[in-house]
């Protein structure tokens, strides 16, 4: 064999000008095929681009007077764009117009509470009869009068209900049938009580009386123009050691990996221990909407539209003075791990030492250890970091809509998929935190407690040391367990609920119909008067008149094609007026002029 043919037959040896060019497969081969869009796919992305779900729930809805049952696909209602993205978008959009809508608002977005009536006061006053004589009745241990009066209780608080009013008027009393009343008798586990005193290593903060506000101030031009703008804050933890543009650690084996983890499964309380100090410090209700997600560095960080104005040195001191201590037993020494795990022992009903079968030390024994302890420190302190941007933001400008674009960027991804992980460096990172995330409790009744020799509360069989099944050991959370998108109650007054009927209601006036666009504009089966008219129930996919999903998304395309062209039109059909009536209004002015 010739030199020239041993180089030709050595793929190491060819150069990108020596291989030949890759041809067009030949028609009707498998390579051509394979080259052929799915249809099903293209089917997905065009149920996408109309904003169909492609998830739809199948529910069976049976007219109860007619008989007549039909199944009605409503849409899923995933959060995350991986699972639907036409969900996850309208949700997105839904928590814009939640943002918009409390971000400037110059006047309370709740009424006050009408006065009590004659009847709902005498209800309360039958109640206390009730409760009086229930007390009587316990303490000389007459249990058939006590079974009694609960009866009498539970009809006059329904009463109370379909009265008006809201909640309860006191919790419910819960009876064993050894007679002791668990609702009068006090808890047999002391209760621990930790002090309020301030760390000394944190600034403090002047306290006011918080008034029943929720507007913040308004200001005054000197040509007589009034203003009120808000605030845009970002809120930042600590840092664990230098880190690159990329978000990777400068020096792995230094970088405070434990630190981090218990920052972000504490980061909620946190964040609850901030608004409390600035309403205290501020001495009006502060309403905020904002959201968690994680930096470069995966430690969480929180976007927040504020209410009002507060100057920024008050909001930097705030955060300074803010902390939040975990005043739970040492987790310094981890002593058990790999194979050499705890096991549950039937009989002693606790989970004891592998060698030497001795019970570990119960959460309440772990605690009190805490508690007698005069030189003891909290486990951990988490703070809030030395950096803290905020703003004014001026209402109906570019700016408040771009903001509110930037707090909502991420809500419809994991907290692991914000940032796009290439270079390996940033793999090693994540798998380093997520490693101590595993190991890291989340709650006293964390199965994490076993690795260090400590029972959790209400400890059973069913635990596996070192695996729990929380939200912040999971890799797509990086220890963010609480709620990614954090609204004040009274930042609209109003619900998810009711933002999605407040759409509706704007789609309907727009087009002049009077019935919802799908048709279950009563998703309770119940008609205008309130009586139960329809019944619902879930439908399998495997039931005979459930059509296949192919056919079910081909139909909800073709519905929502026709709605946008009809709202389109009707867009342009407002605009015409609007621009009609202008024109008028103008004609009518020079008449008169």
């Amino acid at each position: 064999m010739s030199q020239q043919t041993m180089i030709a037959l050595d793929p190491a040896s060819t150069t990108g000008s020596d291989l030949p060019a890759r041809e067009e497969p030949r028609p009707g081969s498998r390579a051509a095929r394979m080259g052929l869009p799915r249809s099903v796919d293209v089917l997905r992305d065009v149920a996408t681009e109309y904003g169909v779900c492609i998830r739809p729930l199948a529910m069976r809805r049976t007219d109860l007077d007619t008989g007549r049952t039909e199944v009605i696909d409503l849409p899923c209602g995933a959060t995350r764009e991986d699972k639907c993205p036409p969900c996850a978008k309208r949700n997105r959009r839904l928590r814009q117009a939640q943002i918009r809508d409390g971000w400037h608002r110059d006047d309370e977005p709740l009424p006050p509470p009408e006065p009590a009536s004659d009847e709902q006061k005498a209800l309360i006053v039958l109640r206390a009869h009730f409760e009086f004589e229930r007390d009587a009745a316990v303490r000389e241990a007459d249990w058939k009068q006590v079974t009694d009066l609960d009866d009498a209780i539970t009809e006059v608080e329904d009463a109370i209900t379909a009265e008006g009013l809201r909640g309860r008027v006191a919790p419910p009393h819960t009876t064993h049938s050894d007679g002791v009343d668990q609702g009068d008798a006090q808890d047999n586990g002391k209760r621990r009580k930790r002090s309020t005193r301030r760390r000394q290593d944190a600034p403090d903060l002047p306290r006011r009386p918080v008034e029943a506000r929720t507007v913040g101030k308004t200001y005054t031009a000197p040509d007589g123009n009034t203003y009120r703008p808000s605030m845009w804050l970002t809120l930042t933890l600590d840092s664990y050691g230098p880190v690159r543009s990329d978000g990777t650690p400068v020096n792995p084996d230094r970088y405070d990996y434990r630190r981090a983890a218990w920052d972000a499964v504490h980061f909620p309380r946190l964040l609850d221990r901030f608004w409390q100090n600035l309403r205290r410090c501020e001495g009006w209700n502060v309403q905020y909407a904002g959201c968690v997600e994680p930096q470069r560095r995966l430690a969480p960080h929180a976007h927040f539209a504020i209410r009002g104005t507060i100057p920024r040195q008050t909001l930097r001191t705030v955060a300074a003075a803010t902390y939040h201590q975990v005043w739970w037993p040492s987790v310094d020494v981890q002593h058990y791990g790999g194979e050499h795990l705890p096991v549950w022992d039937v009989d002693q009903g606790a989970w004891v030492d592998p060698d030497t079968r001795q019970p570990l030390t119960s959460w309440a024994e772990a605690l009190d250890q805490v508690d007698t302890d005069p030189d003891a420190e909290p486990v951990h302190v988490v703070r809030f970091g030395s950096q803290v941007d905020a703003r004014g933001v001026m209402p109906g400008t570019t700016d408040a809509e771009r903001t509110i674009r930037y707090i909502t960027k991420y809500i419809t991804k994991h907290a692991a998929d914000c940032h796009t992980t290439t270079s390996g460096r940033q793999r090693q990172h994540l798998e380093r935190f997520w490693r101590q995330l595993q190991v890291t409790p989340c709650t006293d009744r964390c199965a994490n407690w076993l690795l260090y020799g400590v029972q959790p509360k209400n400890a059973s069989a069913k635990l596996r040391p070192g695996r729990c099944r929380g939200k912040v050991h999971q890799r797509a959370t990086l220890g963010i367990g609480g709620r990614r998108i954090l609204i004040s109650r009274d930042w609209s007054g109003k619900t998810l609920s009711d933002h999605k009927h407040d759409a509706r209601a704007w789609v309907r006036a727009l087009l002049g119909a009077t019935t919802d666009l799908a048709g279950v504009d009563q998703p309770t089966g119940t008609d205008g008067a309130g009586s139960v008219r329809h019944a619902w129930e879930l439908a399998r996919p495997d039931d005979p008149d459930v059509t296949p999903l192919g056919h079910r998304l081909l139909r909800s395309i073709s519905e929502r094609a026709r709605w946008r062209s009809q709202l389109l039109a009707a867009k342009d059909r407002a605009a015409q007026e609007a621009r009609h009536d202008l024109s008028a209004t103008r004609d009518g002015g020079e008449g008169k002029q």
